[in-house]
């Protein structure tokens, strides 16, 4: 029989793991292509032999998703399979549409068949788009954890934007970690929030090997999750971020509406910046989509340095890069901090942007008089300093998850804002997670018996 042609669309991450759990192996499939899309320089690799397996001694090759019409004829593709997160239903049916009229059958994946099982307990943090606040989560779940004598290890979602095989599977404990592993501005806002908490955290391309690797020193492992995805481990609780800033988004967009469903612990976060109309909205799409969950109303209280070198100021706010641009954010807790300091006016980047930040400008015109931290690489890392310091402000908001001082030099004031979670309800993720242990230890001492 001849084996099914099959091209995966992805963007370095779920597209790879769907490889490595289904197709890997499988003679019965020939996996002759990847696209990429959303991430810069990602496209025109290969998916290394090393790591594609024996079946393909070759590798893989990546190529743009623009591509993907002409591929599907020249490759003969038989079967396209969705693999990226955090796009709206439209989005994946046009792409559905393309592919059928080209020919191929359009195909996504769930999570029977990607989700590999665990020899400790898991705890998973996703969310219904990205920006809603599930680095705030996790790190909440995780310092909550190790005070009750666990072990803890925290695995992200992938971001392998470099050498495929040298990232196979990372494992981060400190601040040079970051630097040993080349990390780019985005993989840092994931990582150094966890490093500095002190918890371990993990990411990479394989990830049945970082499983295996993490569960060596973990009583719990928490799933960090990336955009809207869900989780590639099977969990024994699913936490699941909604955003009362975008209502109705948790129902519309791809999956998020899936970790919706799966969810054992809602938590509606940043309610004391929504309106009640939004979070009253929200409520009701969870209770419809999902009657069994907990609801955990939560705020996202912000720090800020020092308020007086916003007050009256003419500021500049960067903000989260992902969160901007697919993620849709109009705004974020760089933009919260000069309403609630009382900036005199926020000032547009645009006209002043260069390089590959003028480029995000163009592809992503949404993102407003916000400047969105894009650090995919040294050269774009650049073009942001650049442009910050042409910017004509009084001083700098910088609203992301690392403090962009260490990397980058601002040439004015600056002010750093960072956000924690609030849980505002009862039971509260502290006794949800407390539960979820209790029963854990009661299933270990029944199995022992």
């Amino acid at each position: 029989m001849p084996r099914t042609r099959v091209l995966i669309m992805g963007a370095a991450g779920r597209d790879f793991h769907n490889f490595n759990t289904v197709y890997r192996g499988n003679k019965k499939y020939e996996v002759v292509a990847f696209t990429a899309t959303q991430i810069p320089n990602i496209a025109g690799r290969k998916y290394p032999a090393k790591l594609a397996g024996s079946l393909y001694p070759q590798g893989i090759p990546i190529y743009p998703e623009a591509d993907l019409p002409r591929l599907i004829g020249k490759l003969k593709v038989d079967e396209v399979v969705f693999a990226y997160s955090d796009v709206s239903y439209g989005h994946v049916m046009r792409r559905a549409a393309l592919v059928m009229a080209h020919g191929a059958d359009f195909k996504v994946l769930g999570a029977k068949q990607t989700m590999l099982e665990s020899r400790v307990p898991v705890v998973a943090v996703v969310a219904v788009r990205t920006g809603s606040g599930k680095s705030q989560t996790s790190r909440k779940v995780c310092s909550h954890l190790r005070s009750q004598g666990a072990r803890v290890v925290a695995v992200r979602h992938p971001m392998p934007y470099g050498d495929l095989v040298k990232q196979k599977v990372q494992r981060f404990a400190s601040i040079d970690d970051l630097h040993t592993y080349h990390c780019t501005v985005e993989e840092m806002e994931e990582y150094e929030p966890h490093i500095v908490e002190g918890t371990i955290i993990y990411a990479g391309v394989d990830y049945e090997a970082i499983l295996r690797q993490a569960e060596k020193e973990a009583d719990v492992i928490v799933w960090d999750g990336g955009n809207n995805d869900i989780s590639f481990f099977r969990p024994d609780l699913t936490i699941t971020v909604v955003d009362p800033h975008r209502p109705g988004h948790e129902i519309s967009y791809f999956p998020g509406e899936t970790n919706l469903r799966l969810a054992d612990v809602v938590v509606v976060n940043k309610v004391d910046s929504a309106s009640k109309e939004n979070i009253d909205t929200v409520v009701a799409n969870v209770i419809e989509v999902n009657p069994r969950a907990q609801i955990v109303l939560a705020a996202s209280p912000i720090m800020v340095e020092d308020s007086e070198i916003i007050r009256g100021k003419r500021v500049m706010v960067i903000e989260d890069g992902p969160t901007l641009t697919h993620g849709e954010m109009k705004y974020g807790a760089g933009t919260i901090a000069a309403r609630l300091y009382g900036a005199s006016e926020v000032i547009d980047p645009r006209p002043y942007a260069v390089g590959t930040i003028a480029e995000t400008y163009v592809k992503y015109p949404a993102t407003g008089i916000l400047l969105p931290a894009m650090g995919y690489g040294d050269g774009q890392v650049k073009d942001l300093e650049t442009t910050i310091n042409r910017v004509p402000c009084d001083a700098v908001i910088i609203g992301t998850p690392i403090d962009l001082r260490r990397i980058i030099k601002i040439d004015k004031p600056s002010v750093r804002v960072q956000y924690s979670l609030a849980e505002t309800t009862k039971p509260d993720l502290a006794d949800l997670l407390d539960e979820m242990l209790k029963k854990n230890k009661r299933k270990r001492a029944s199995r022992r018996k």
